[in-house]
Formats: C-alpha cells, structure tokens, sequence
C-alpha cells in the first residue's frame, strides 16, 4: 500500500507539471525571435512587434498566413543598417493576442493603421508578404498618408476564385483540419513553401509542432480558417488601380502555392505578376530566380538588394 501512495503521488505531481506545461499560452512556447521583441496595447489586443534600425526610412513588414514577425530575421538583420525595421505580429498570430475577430484584409488594415499611429511611425515604406500583401495593398489604398512605397512580396489577392472554388477552399480549412494536422504533414506544408528549403527552417517547424500544446491553440487554429475565409470573402483586386505608391512586386520563379495550381490550373506565376503590371498604375515586377513562395527567407541577399535599390529610388 506504501508503495502504491508513493506511485499515485508521483504520478499526480508529473500529471500537474504536464498539465502547467500544457497550459502555457502560444506567446510561452514559441522560440525566442532573432531580434528583441516589444509590446503595445491596441484596445483591447496585446501586439507584439519587433523594432530595430534608426533609419529616417521605416520599413514596416507585414507577415502571412500562419506566420509571424520573426519570418523578416533575414532582411532586418542587413536592412537595420539603413532604416528603421518594424514588424508586427498580426493578431491572431505569433506572440499577439488572439481575440475573436472577423480577419479579414480589412481587420487587419485597421490594426495596422492604429499600430502605426501609437508607434507614430513615419516615412513609411510599406513591405507584406502573401496574406500580409493582400492586407498591405488595402492599406496603402485607404491609408496612403504617410505610406510613401509599397512592396509586395509574393502577394495573396492578385488572383481570382469563382465563388464555388472559394467555398471549396473555405470547407477544406477548418479548426478541426488545422488543429489535426500531424507533424509529417507540417513538415510537407513548409517544404511548400521553398524551392530549396533552408536548413534553418527547422526552427519554424520546430514552433509550429510545439504550439499545440498551447492554451490557446484553437484560437490559433480558428485566426487560420478565418483569415483563409478572410481573404476569399474581402478580395482587393479592384483596389489594385487604386494604388497610388510606386510599388515594386517581388516574386520567386518557383512559387508553387500562388497560383492555386488546383484552382487556376492554367494561371502561372508570371502571370499573375503581369497582372499587378497591368492594373499598379506605378508597379515594377521582378522575379528571383530558383525561389519559391517564401522568397525573402529562402533568397534573403536577393530581397534585400531589390528592397535598398527600390526604397533609394535606385
């Protein structure tokens, strides 16, 4: 009997440290970011944001879907030099709250506009990537003060869905698909993401299997489906002629997740830049050879010199 008490407090003691684990929010458990990270309260949001550089310039980087402010280690680290760096993890994301929210382009842009005001930030150059690009050319349409260029990394929102395509898409994403998700198959969704996937993308996929763990994993889960539904549902291609910043549009050869191959099966990816050509009354088009979707991290040197010769005027 002695021995089985000993048993059934040990076994009660590591089921509570398990439990206290378990119950960590996301912000605990996700890796330290490359650079320090800094909060501020919007209403009722935490956001959390990184802030580096004292550049008369400031870059302010919007991430993607299921990404975070961390995803810009490779640019801020060279881009610091030049210019104030900021970037912010959207809510829902990353190390900032996740409140129930619509998360749409147009949620996002309302924070983002009250993000730059309480930071005061100025002379802004205006860079998102894919979900953070479809949000950043709303943006700069209904908040062009102060957003004096637009750059737009490999953006959602350049290309069109039927409405039953979209809501195939929006029945295939749903908490319980995202909160399932096993880990070989995050591993093939990043490998998505890259033509020759850096070794140190082991650190995202590393965070993003040790979130589950978090408290607040389905409230993460549910920011996805919603941003997904988000993007579908709030489409900004014809905001595109409203541009009025000089915009420089950054894609890889080889991204293989814009177009939808499924949906837009004979769309390709110089296609859908063309189309920024076409409809950006101020729009420059590059593509960076060997590189996919998640090109300012896979080919960061070739980012970062397109970034400094755009944001220079060069």
């Amino acid at each position: 009997m002695k021995h089985f008490n000993v048993l059934l407090i040990f076994i009660l003691i590591n089921a509570s440290a398990f439990s206290q684990n378990s119950q960590k929010p996301m912000k605990e458990l996700l890796s330290d970011y490359d650079f320090k990270t800094h909060s501020i309260t919007l209403n009722d949001l935490e956001i959390s944001y990184i802030k580096e550089g004292t550049g008369k310039k400031t870059l302010l980087f919007v991430h993607g879907l299921s990404s975070n402010a961390d995803a810009w280690s490779k640019n801020i680290a060279v881009l610091k030099k030049d210019y104030t760096c900021v970037a912010l993890d959207l809510p829902g994301y990353g190390k900032s709250s996740k409140p129930e929210a619509a998360y749409t382009a147009s949620y996002f842009v309302d924070v983002v506009h009250q993000f730059i005001e309480k930071l005061e930030l100025k002379n802004i150059v205006l860079i998102g990537h894919s979900m953070g690009g479809q949000a950043s050319i709303k943006l700069a349409t209904l908040h062009p003060e102060g957003i004096e260029k637009l750059i737009l990394v490999a953006p959602a929102g350049l290309e069109q869905f039927s409405e039953a395509s979209s809501n195939v898409m929006k029945s295939f994403f749903t908490t319980a698909s995202v909160k399932n998700t096993t880990d070989a198959q995050i591993e093939k969704n990043y490998a998505l993401n890259f033509y020759v996937q850096p070794e140190d993308v082991s650190k995202m996929i590393a965070d993003r299997k040790k979130i589950k763990e978090a408290s607040n994993f389905d409230a993460y889960c549910e920011a996805i489906v919603k941003s997904v539904s988000g993007m579908l549902n709030d489409p900004i291609y014809n905001d595109l002629e409203n541009i009025s910043q000089h915009t420089l549009v950054i894609f890889g050869d080889q991204d293989m997740l814009i177009p939808n191959r499924y949906f837009n099966p004979t769309l390709t990816t110089e296609a859908v830049g063309n189309i920024a050509l076409e409809k950006i009354e101020h729009a420059r088009l590059e593509f960076i050879k060997d590189a996919g979707h998640f090109v300012q991290f896979e080919k960061p040197k070739e980012v970062n010199a397109l970034i400094q010769q755009f944001v220079d005027g060069k």
